[in-house]
């Protein structure tokens, strides 16, 4: 190829995706790899082996995508970034020796450092930040942490290798330590307060010595090495020196791939998990330990609502129906599995008829389970039809997303435009339905919404190559990508408002039972 291809890769929870950009900003090729986290000894993860696999293998399935509909070999490229799950734990040594297992996103384990850095700062930690796996480490007595020289997320680590460089996008970095936007980088006097502490447990080191550097969209985050381009491409075809964008969070590429990063606009990005992210014009009143203060990619103060589970219960009730059809003799694809569920989902009674579905496969802080036990619960008078068994499972999983969202109705935030993207809106209209009454606002899914995350780190990536002096990541991504785009809206039906808040009132008072489900080992 001619070398004016822009590549970013996404690795997500279930699956690693490479896209590949033409200078339209269109997907011109593309290549994926399916991967699962693991619960080992109560600790969700994945090994960086398995990461390396997966890149490897997505960027293998798009080279041959590329060879397939162009005839050409991908040898060079424009620009590229990468882009991960957000947050997390990744500690190294001074010798680049991983210290401790990958603790991803998902983990519920770090509640008493999270309590206390969110008192001690006036800031609200949330359990999956960096931060608070580092200090729950150190209240821990973990040996690991006084041997700590760099630590990073599954994006800055992946960047790290590819390029050398110890460096995030200011999006990723907010989910590590809190961010200061007016300077672009991690507020000095938390960083103070979070020293004292380290140093009276006897550490020598200091956080700015062990977190990544941070840098806004478009600047410099280094090339692809040598050792880089073989690591991406074992077959030694890839020419190194391709110049990279700051690596991102799943977060920070949804809201490019949006275009939510103007303020008052905002995006909820569904999929394993669900977040909501609204652009702020001002401050909140105060701290809510259910809202993420993070940033996006130039820095901007975003409120964000995240949620452990989303799709995660749905696709695990798909895989059992397809072994009812199967056991029954019959054939269909998981998409058609899929495709009945949503559109079941939209013909059930509005309130799901008293069928109640809990999707905690892991702890779920916005509504207070620390553990995560996935169940139903319906009255004995319930209605058990398919359309509201499909319908509590597809309302289900947005209905703490829509628990955590009341804050931000109760502190008057502005939203000029909410954006969905991710697999819960495949299926046409359903998704975005179900959205819509339970948020009680309207919900727009443009045509690219499919194309998720990598390739809202393409952009970043164009962005990054492409920008002309003093262009903002907001006017880049209005005036070059986004001018003229085509989706749908659809307003929230007042009938599904009033049934889900039906449902939402019997998920409420179902959540001690799912309390208690945790004892059930």
């Amino acid at each position: 190829m001619s070398g004016k291809a822009v590549l970013g890769i996404e690795l997500g929870s279930t699956r690693i995706k490479a896209v590949l950009i033409g200078e339209d900003h269109a997907p011109i090729a593309s290549g994926d790899h399916t991967w699962e986290n693991s619960l080992v000894n109560g600790v969700w993860t994945y090994t960086l082996e398995d990461a390396w696999a997966g890149v490897q293998d997505a960027y293998g399935n798009l080279k041959k995508d590329v060879e397939s509909k162009y005839g050409a070999k991908l040898t060079k490229l424009a620009g590229f970034g990468v882009s991960a799950m957000m947050h997390g734990y990744l500690p190294f040594d001074k010798d680049g020796k991983q210290l401790a297992g990958f603790r991803t996103w998902r983990n519920t384990m770090t509640g008493p450092a999270a309590a206390e850095l969110t008192e001690l700062l006036g800031f609200n930690i949330p359990q999956r930040w960096s931060i608070a796996h580092l200090y729950q480490a150190m209240l821990n007595g973990e040996e690991h942490v006084k041997e700590l020289s760099h630590l990073t997320t599954l994006a800055g680590y992946i960047h790290w290798k590819l390029t050398g460089v110890k460096a995030l996008g200011v999006g990723e970095a907010s989910g590590m330590f809190p961010i200061d936007s007016t300077k672009c980088d991690y507020d000095q006097t938390m960083i103070d307060l979070v020293d004292g502490k380290v140093a009276a447990m006897g550490y020598s080191w200091r956080l700015r010595d062990v977190l990544p550097k941070v840098l806004g969209a478009g600047e410099d985050a280094g090339c692809i090495t040598a050792e880089g381009a073989k690591l991406l491409d074992p077959t030694g075809e890839l020419e190194c020196g391709t110049p990279c964008a700051p690596a991102e969070g799943d977060a920070g590429t949804g809201m490019a791939a949006t275009n939510s990063v103007a303020v008052r606009t905002g995006n909820v990005s569904a999929g394993t998990s669900v977040f909501a992210m609204v652009v702020l014009e001002k401050p909140l009143s105060r701290v809510y330990p259910e809202i993420d203060m993070v940033t996006t990619p130039s820095g901007m103060p975003v409120a964000m609502v995240h949620c452990n589970n989303c799709t995660s219960d749905i696709n695990a009730w798909a895989g059992m129906l397809k072994g009812f059809v199967e056991a029954a003799g019959l054939q269909v694809s998981m998409n058609d599995i899929y495709t009945a569920i949503f559109t079941s989902a939209m013909k059930g009674d509005k309130d799901c008829g008293g069928v109640v579905n809990m999707p905690m496969f892991s702890g779920e802080p916005v509504v207070g389970l620390d553990e995560g036990r996935p169940m139903m619960i319906r009255t004995p008078d319930a209605r058990l039809s398919f359309g509201n068994f499909s319908r509590s499972i597809v309302a289900g999983a947005m209905t703490a997303l829509k628990i955590g969202m009341r804050i931000l109705e109760k502190e008057n935030v502005q939203i000029d435009s909410l954006l969905g993207h991710g697999g819960y809106f495949k299926t046409p209209v359903a998704g975005q339905s179900m959205l819509a009454a339970s948020l009680n606002a309207p919900i727009s899914v443009m045509e690219t919404a499919g194309e998720g995350g990598p390739w809202g780190m393409a952009l970043l990536a164009a962005y990054r190559v492409n920008r002309k002096e003093g262009q903002t990541l907001e006017s880049y991504l209005n005036d070059c990508v986004f001018a003229g785009a085509k989706g749908s809206t659809i307003a929230p039906d007042a009938a599904d408002v009033e049934g889900l808040n039906a449902y939402t009132a019997k998920f409420e008072q179902a959540l001690e039972s799912a309390k208690a489900a945790a004892n059930m080992k």
